[in-house]
């Protein structure tokens, strides 16, 4: 009990966890220098998921995707179903003109691949719940499973939006 009192009376001497200062989460300087690390095996795949973003997702070219994404294509994301053609339905509706593909990617903080796996992270800037027309950075993750040279299979943080008022629907 004593040690219970001693550890609330030290947390309400330290400043509130909103007044501590952030680190805030930077875009990688050298993204090609990302690509190179690794094995063989890892530069192909990281390689492979960089292009594919930057071709397919990002400048929303789905004339690519064939080469990219294995035809059962595991989706994780619970917005988009499984498969290659589901894929390509989902995502030609959000960026049904094509854009062209840039050199690198927006927010990209670094690229990770181990073994068959390869995961993506980015910089995210989210509006500040706590201080009204104020920001802060965060990350975001993607993680694909390669499978002959094609995406097999795709995680992140997709969540469902909240039920339309029953008014609406």
């Amino acid at each position: 009990m004593k040690k219970l009192i001693l550890l609330a009376a030290v947390c309400a001497l330290l400043p509130p966890l909103a007044a501590q200062a952030q680190t805030p989460v930077t875009a990688a300087q050298d993204q090609q220098a990302l690509l190179k690390s690794g094995g063989p095996l890892q530069v192909a795949n990281k390689t492979m998921v960089y292009n594919f973003w930057r071709e397919v997702f990002v400048a929303g070219d789905m004339t690519k995707l064939d080469g990219y994404m294995a035809e059962g294509y595991i989706q994780h994301n619970p917005l988009v179903a499984n498969g290659r053609e589901p894929f390509r339905a989902f995502f030609s509706r959000i960026n049904p003109t094509p854009k062209p593909v840039q050199p690198i990617i927006a927010d990209l903080v670094n690229i990770m691949a181990d073994r068959d796996n390869v995961v993506l992270a980015f910089r995210r800037e989210l509006p500040n719940p706590r201080e009204p027309g104020k920001t802060y950075t965060t990350t975001w993750f993607d993680m694909f499973r390669i499978e002959g040279g094609k995406l097999a299979e795709h995680w992140d943080y997709g969540t469902l939006p909240p039920a339309a008022p029953a008014a609406a629907r």
